[in-house]
C-alpha cells in the first residue's frame, strides 16, 4: 500500500473518530482542557503528538499540489502541536482557556468533513 493512502485512512479516521467521541460526549473538550493543566498527562500528550508528527513527516515529507500535501501538513501540524505544548506549556494552555467551546466544536465539524474527503479520496468511494 502507499504510503500516501495509508495516512489518508489514517488521518481520515483519526477526525471522523474524534468528531464522534466529542458530538456524543461534549463534555470531554472541556476535561481535555482541564487535563492539560495536568502537568504528567501534558507530557504524554505532547510526546505522543510529537511521535505521530516526527513519523508522518519522516515518512510523508511531499509538498505537491494534490491531496498528499494535506497527509504533510497534518503531519506538520501535529509535530508543531507537540513541540509547542512541550515547550511552552503555559502559554499553550492560557490560549486554550481563552478560546471559545463553540469555535472548537466549530472546527472538530470541518475536521469530519475534512476526514470524510480523506477517506473519499483513499477509498475512492466517489469520484471527482
Amino acid at each position: 500500500m502507499d504510503i500516501s493512502i495509508f495516512l489518508l485512512k489514517f488521518w481520515g479516521w483519526y477526525c471522523i473518530i474524534f468528531f464522534f467521541v466529542l458530538s456524543f460526549n461534549p463534555k470531554r473538550v472541556k476535561q481535555i482542557v482541564d487535563n492539560l493543566k495536568d502537568a504528567r498527562f501534558l507530557i504524554v500528550l505532547s510526546l505522543f503528538a510529537i511521535i505521530i508528527g516526527l513519523l508522518n513527516v519522516l515518512a510523508h515529507n511531499i509538498w505537491e499540489s494534490n491531496i498528499k500535501l494535506l497527509v504533510t501538513l497534518f503531519g506538520w501540524l501535529a509535530l508543531i502541536k507537540g513541540i509547542v505544548l512541550f515547550t511552552f506549556p503555559k502559554r499553550a494552555i492560557g490560549w486554550l482557556e481563552q478560546t471559545n467551546l463553540k469555535f472548537i466544536q466549530a472546527m472538530y465539524i470541518l475536521l469530519f468533513f475534512l476526514g470524510l474527503f480523506m477517506l473519499n479520496e483513499a477509498y475512492g468511494i466517489v469520484p471527482f
